[in-house]
C-alpha cells in the first residue's frame, strides 16, 4: 500500500475507535496498515512495553560482539555524500540536512531474534525485511494535546566532561535550535496552542558498546477535537520526520536525494500504534535491514556548515549498535 492509503485507513479506524498498527516510509511510495495489530503474530512491535511480541528463551548476549560485528561502510561514498550536502548547504538550499549511510554488518542471530533482544522504546520487525529498535518518539497523543520530542546531538559518555562539552558544542547547538523550532512549526500546521516544554535536556543511552550522551527537547501542542477522524493524514502532513531530513524541509529531501543517491525505503520512516483512545508513533533509526541474503545497519547525521567530514563519519559509525537488554 501506499501512504495515502494508510492514512485514510487509519482516519477510519481511529475514528471508530479500532486500534492499528501503520507504518511509513522515507519516500512515502510504500506502507504498513495492520487492524487489531495485537492478535497478529507475523509483524511483531513493542512500544513502551505494549504489543504483540510476547518473549523468547534467548541467552544472554554480554558482549556487542556476539550480537553485531561492523564490517564494511563506504568512506569514500560517505565524503562524495558529505561533499554534495556541503555544497547545497553553502548555496543556500538547506541550513540543516541529515546525511545517512550504510554499513555491511554481520549477525550472529536472525532479524526475530534480534528483535527480542534488543532494548528500545520503540520496536518493530517485519520478516525476512527489517528490525528497528528505536530510541526516538515522532509524536504521541495524550489527553487532547500531541507531544514530540527531537533528538539532536550526541557524544560518547565517556569522553572527559562529556556533558560540558555537548552542551557548549556551537555545532550541536545549532542544529538542536534548527530541529526544534521546525518541529514547532510543524505542529502548528496541524495544531494549536505549541509550547516548548523543555529544552535541550541530556539523556543517557547504555548499550553494551558504550554509553552516549544525547540532547533532547519537549514540544506539545493542543489537538483539534476532529483528529481522531483526521490522524492518519495529519500525521502524512508531517512527515518526513524533521529530525531525520532537515529545514527546510522541501529542498533538503531534494538535497539528501542527490547526496545519498539511494531510497532510503523504511528506514527513517515512521511507525506507530493506536491503542484505540491514543496514538504513539516512532523515528524509524537504528535498523538494520536484510538484503541479498546480507544485513545492513542504516545510520545517519545532521549536517551544518560547521561539521567536519571526518568526525561526521566517526559519528555515524559509533551509532552501529544493538543496545542490549540487561
Amino acid at each position: 500500500m501506499r501512504a495515502e492509503e494508510v492514512a485514510d485507513l487509519m482516519n477510519f479506524h481511529a475514528r471508530k475507535g479500532v486500534e492499528f498498527l501503520f507504518a511509513m516510509d522515507f519516500e512515502l511510495q510504500e506502507a504498513l496498515f495492520i487492524p487489531r495489530p495485537t492478535e497478529s503474530k507475523e509483524v511483531l512491535f513493542d512500544i513502551k512495553g505494549r504489543g504483540n511480541a510476547g518473549r523468547l528463551p534467548l541467552r544472554r548476549y554480554k558482549e556487542q560482539g556476539d550480537v553485531l560485528k561492523p564490517l564494511f561502510c563506504d568512506k569514500k561514498q560517505y565524503e562524495r555524500g558529505f561533499d554534495t550536502v556541503r555544497h547545497g548547504l553553502m548555496r543556500g538550499d538547506s541550513f540543516l540536512c541529515n546525511l545517512t549511510t550504510v554499513t555491511d554488518v554481520d549477525l550472529s542471530v536472525d532479524l526475530e531474534a534480534l528483535f527480542h533482544i534488543s532494548s528500545a522504546a520503540y520496536k518493530l520487525y517485519v520478516p525476512e525485511r527489517f528490525v528497528c529498535f528505536s530510541p526516538e518518539c515522532f509524536v504521541h497523543s495524550q489527553e487532547g494535546r500531541l507531544y514530540t520530542y527531537p533528538m539532536k546531538g550526541t557524544i560518547d559518555a565517556s569522553v572527559e566532561n562529556a556533558e560540558e562539552c555537548l552542551l557548549s558544542d556551537e555545532k550541536e547547538i545549532r542544529e538542536h535550535f534548527t530541529i526544534v523550532d521546525l518541529m514547532r512549526n510543524d505542529l502548528n500546521s496541524v495544531c494549536r496552542d505549541v509550547r516548548v516544554e523543555k529544552f535541550r535536556y541530556v539523556e543517557r543511552i547504555d548499550s553494551a558498546k558504550g554509553a552516549v550522551l544525547q540532547t533532547s527537547s519537549i514540544i506539545s501542542a493542543r489537538l483539534p477535537e476532529d483528529w481522531l477522524s483526521r490522524c492518519g493524514s495529519m500525521i502524512l502532513s508531517l512527515l518526513p520526520a524533521g529530525s531525520i531530513s532537515g529545514a527546510p524541509k522541501k529542498s533538503t529531501v531534494d538535497l539528501i536525494r542527490r547526496a545519498e543517491g539511494r531510497k532510503r525505503g523504511f528506514y527513517s520512516g515512521v511507525f506507530g500504534f493506536f491503542d484505540g483512545k491514543e496514538l504513539d508513533s516512532a523515528v524509524m533509526i537504528r535498523f538494520v535491514e536484510k538484503a541479498d541474503g546480507k544485513y545492513r545497519f542504516r545510520s545517519g547525521g545532521g549536517i551544518t556548515t560547521k561539521s567536519e567530514c571526518d568526525k561526521e563519519y566517526n559519528e555515524v559509525l559509533q551509532k552501529v549498535y544493538v543496545p542490549i537488554k540487561a
